[in-house]
C-alpha cells in the first residue's frame, strides 16, 4: 500500500541489472569472475586495474566479464539488447559499482572474523539446480560441465559463492528484523487518508512542434547529441540448407535383410502365441493372497474394496511381456490358469499376486511373406536414421575440416536459402512482424555467436532432418548514419525543438499563477491550443489502488505543498506538465485499522534497505575504493568499440 512513498534501485534498465548482495549465491555463477590480470598492491599504477578495493586489485578483464555476463543476463529477457545500449543506459556503471561492493564487503568480513569455509561454499555448490544430475542430485560431471561452458574455473566459482556468503553474514543482520517505530508508522498510514485536490495542464510538445524543416547543421548537432536514440540492434545474414531423408541413396531393405530379421525375431514375434487379458491385486502376504484367492473369481474386486485396495487392469499381453512386467513365477502361474480362473498365488517384485484370468486369445504363426509389410517398415526406418546419422557424421567432418558452406550443400544435392537481415530474437529487421523460417529456430541462438563464414550442423525437432548453416554477414550494433534515417531524425528534432518550446510555455504558465492567475486562466492566456485542465480529487489510497505505474504527474501533486504549483517533464520529449494543489485534508486511521499492519510492514522493509545501505557505505569507507577512470574509459571503449559507424 505504501509502496509508492519510495523507489529504491530504480535505473533506465530495470531492477534487472541489480545484483543485490543478499542474494548473490543465486547469482555468483552467472556473474562469473575471472582471473585478476593484475596482481596485488594498494595502488592503481600499472594502468590495467579498473579500482583498488583495499589491497586488492580489480582488473580490466575481470571487469569486462562481468559487464559482458550481465548482457548474457539481459538477453534472456531482451534478446536484442546490445553492449552498445547497456552501456549507454549506465549499465556498466552500475555492474563496476557492484562488483566493487562485492570486493569490499568479502574484505571488510574477513577482516572482522566473519568466515566462508570450504565446508559452506560445498554445501551451497551442492544446493545450486544448474549442477544437478539426470537423479536431482549434485552431479561432479554436471558441475565441470557447467563452469567449462562459461569459461570458468572451481576457484572463481567458489570465490563467488563465499563472497556471497560474507556478504550474507554482514548484511542480513543489518537489514534483519528492522521496524519502524509506531507513531511514525501511523503518520505514513494516515497519509493513505490524506485527500488532496489540484490540476494538472498538459502542454504537449507537437502543440508547439515546428512544421518546416531543419537546417543542416541543426539536424547533424540534434543528431550528435543523441545517438543513443538511433542505435540499431546487431543484424545478421545467415545462409542456410535443410537436409533429410531426400538426401539419401536407396535404403529399402534387401530379401535377405528382410529374411535375416524374420529370423532373428520369429520366435518372439511371428511364431503362434497366446496373449491374456488379466484382472490383477497385489498384497503383502501369501496368506493374505491365498485367502482372497479361495474367495472365487467374482470376489476379487469385493475383496480388494474391503482392503483399501484397487483391482489393476492388464490389457493384452504374451507371456514374456507379463514376465518382465512382474516375475517369470507370477507369469507361470496366470498362463497355467483358465479362463475365468483365479491363478495360484504366486510372488513378484512388489508382493503376493492375486491374478484372474479374464480373456484368451490364441494368435497364430505368421510367415515370412504374411510378415514382410511390417519387417520392411521397420528396417526402412532403422536403415533411414542410420543413414541420416552417418550422413550428418560426414557434414561434420566436412565442418572439420574447413570446407564452406557452398561445399556441404552441393554434396547434399540440396539447395542453400539466405535470409533477411534479422535480430536475435528472430525478426526480420525492419519488417515490424516478419519473423526467420522456422527451420532456423533451432540454431538462431548459437549463430547470433558465431564468426562470419563458419558452418555448423543442427539437428531439427523429430530427428528426421539436419540443419546445416552459417553466419554470412555480421553487422554490430551502433547508431545508424543520418543520412539512413533523415526522416527518423528530423521526427525527433520537431519533437525536441516542441518540448523545448512546451518548456517555455510551461515556465509562462508557472508565472502567471505566481502572480494571482487560476491555473486554468494562466493556460488559457497561450496563443497555442493546449487541452482543458484535468482536475484531481482523490486520496493516496486511491493513487494507490491504481498500481506500481502512477502516472508521474499524480506523483509530483501528492509529494506538493498546498498552494503550490510545479511543472514536470514528459517522457521521451512528449511535453510538460504543470501541476498545482489546491487545498490538502489531512488523513485520520485509528490504531486498530488493517492499514496499520501494512503500513509496519512495509516501513519495516524500506528501513532495513536504509540499514543495508548504509553500511554498505560504510564499508567501502572503511575498506577504501580508489577507481582508474582511465582504465574503466578504456574498457568501456573496448566493450562498445566505435559507434560512429553503420
Amino acid at each position: 500500500m505504501l509502496s509508492f512513498f519510495r523507489n529504491i534501485f530504480k535505473t533506465k534498465i530495470g531492477l534487472a541489472l541489480t545484483i543485490g548482495f543478499v542474494g548473490l549465491i543465486g547469482v555468483a555463477f552467472a556473474v562469473g569472475d575471472v582471473a585478476n590480470t593484475g596482481g596485488l598492491g594498494g595502488s592503481l599504477a600499472g594502468g590495467d586495474n579498473v579500482a583498488v578495493v583495499g589491497g586488492d586489485k580489480v582488473g580490466a578483464a575481470e571487469f569486462s566479464e562481468a559487464a559482458t555476463n550481465a548482457v548474457d543476463q539481459l538477453r534472456q529477457t531482451n534478446p536484442t539488447i546490445s553492449m552498445a545500449a547497456f552501456v549507454e543506459q549506465g549499465g556498466l556503471t552500475e555492474v563496476l559499482d557492484q562488483l566493487l561492493d562485492r570486493r569490499a564487503i568479502s574484505a571488510w568480513a574477513r577482516k572482522h572474523g566473519f568466515s566462508a569455509g570450504d565446508n559452506l561454499v560445498n554445501s551451497e555448490i551442492r544446493r545450486i539446480p544448474a549442477f544437478a544430475g539426470a537423479d536431482g542430485n549434485f552431479s561432479e560431471t554436471t558441475y565441470r560441465q557447467a563452469l567449462a561452458g562459461r569459461g570458468l574455473t572451481d576457484a572463481t566459482v567458489r570465490r563467488d559463492l563465499a563472497d556471497g556468503l560474507l556478504a550474507q553474514q554482514a548484511l542480513v543482520p543489518a537489514a534483519f528484523g528492522a521496524r519502524m517505530p509506531q507513531k511514525i508508522a501511523m503518520r505514513y498510514a494516515a497519509l493513505t487518508k490524506e485527500r488532496r485536490q489540484g490540476g494538472i495542464a498538459v502542454i504537449p510538445s507537437n502543440a508547439f512542434a515546428p512544421k518546416g524543416e531543419p537546417t543542416a547543421a541543426q539536424l547533424t548537432s540534434y543528431y550528435n547529441s543523441n545517438k543513443a536514440d538511433f542505435i540499431r540492434p546487431e543484424r545478421r545474414i545467415l545462409r542456410y540448407a535443410v537436409f533429410g531423408a531426400d538426401s539419401l541413396g536407396s535404403v529399402q531393405p534387401t530379401d535377405a535383410e528382410i529374411a535375416a530379421r524374420y529370423a532373428r525375431d520369429r520366435a518372439n514375434l511371428y511364431a503362434a502365441r497366446e496373449l491374456r487379458t488379466f484382472s490383477q491385486l497385489i498384497v503383502p502376504t501369501r496368506q493374505a493372497a491365498e485367502a482372497i484367492a479361495q474367495r472365487g473369481p467374482g470376489a476379487l474386486e469385493t475383496a480388494a474394496r474391503e482392503a483399501g485396495l484397487e483391482v489393476a487392469k492388464i490389457p493384452s499381453i504374451d507371456r514374456n511381456g507379463y514376465a518382465a512386467q512382474n516375475s517369470a513365477a507370477v507369469a507361470q502361474a496366470a498362463f497355467a490358469a483358465n479362463r475365468g480362473a483365479i491363478a495360484a498365488p504366486a510372488r513378484g517384485a512388489l508382493g503376493w499376486y492375486v491374478v484372474r484370468v479374464d480373456a484368451v486369445q490364441t494368435v497364430p504363426a505368421r510367415s515370412i511373406d504374411q510378415a514382410r509389410g511390417e519387417i520392411v517398415a521397420a528396417l526402412t526406418a532403422e536403415k533411414r536414421t542410420r543413414a541420416l546419422s552417418e550422413l550428418a557424421g560426414d557434414v561434420e567432418q566436412q565442418i572439420d575440416e574447413g570446407n564452406s558452406l557452398s561445399d556441404i550443400v552441393r554434396s547434399l544435392k540440396v539447395d542453400v536459402l539466405t535470409t533477411k537481415p534479422v535480430v536475435a530474437d528472430g525478426r526480420v529487421y525492419g519488417s515490424g512482424t516478419e519473423r526467420v523460417p522456422d527451420a532456423l529456430a533451432p540454431a538462431l541462438a548459437s549463430a547470433f555467436e558465431m564468426e562470419e563464414g563458419n558452418p555448423q550442423i543442427a539437428a531439427m525437432p523429430g530427428g528426421e532432418t539436419y540443419l546445416v548453416y552459417e553466419t554470412a554477414r555480421i553487422t554490430p550494433s551502433a547508431a545508424a548514419p543520418l543520412a539512413e534515417i533523415r526522416a527518423d531524425v528530423v521526427a525527433g528534432w520537431r519533437q525536441a525543438a516542441g518540448a523545448a518550446a512546451a518548456k517555455a510555455a510551461a515556465d509562462r504558465i508557472l508565472a502567471r499563477v505566481g502572480k494571482g492567475q487560476t491555473l486554468s486562466q494562466a493556460v488559457a492566456a497561450e496563443t497555442a491550443a493546449l487541452p482543458a485542465i484535468e482536475t484531481i480529487n482523490m486520496t493516496r489510497e486511491e493513487l494507490a489502488s491504481q498500481g506500481q505505474r502512477v502516472p508521474p504527474a499524480l506523483a509530483l501533486l501528492f509529494s506538493m505543498a498546498r498552494g503550490s504549483v510545479k511543472k514536470l517533464e514528459g517522457p521521451n520529449n512528449a511535453g510538460w506538465f504543470v501541476v498545482n494543489v489546491n487545498s490538502i485534508e489531512p488523513g485520520k486511521i485509528a490504531p486498530n485499522d488493517p492499514l496499520m499492519a501494512q503500513a509496519s510492514q512495509s516501513l519495516g522493509q524500506l528501513l532495513g534497505r536504509e540499514y543495508s545501505d548504509s553500511l554498505r557505505a560504510a564499508i567501502r569507507k572503511d575498506v577504501g575504493v580508489e577507481r582508474n577512470a582511465e582504465a574503466v574509459a578504456a574498457v568501456r571503449q573496448r566493450l562498445v568499440g566505435d559507434n560512429s559507424a553503420n
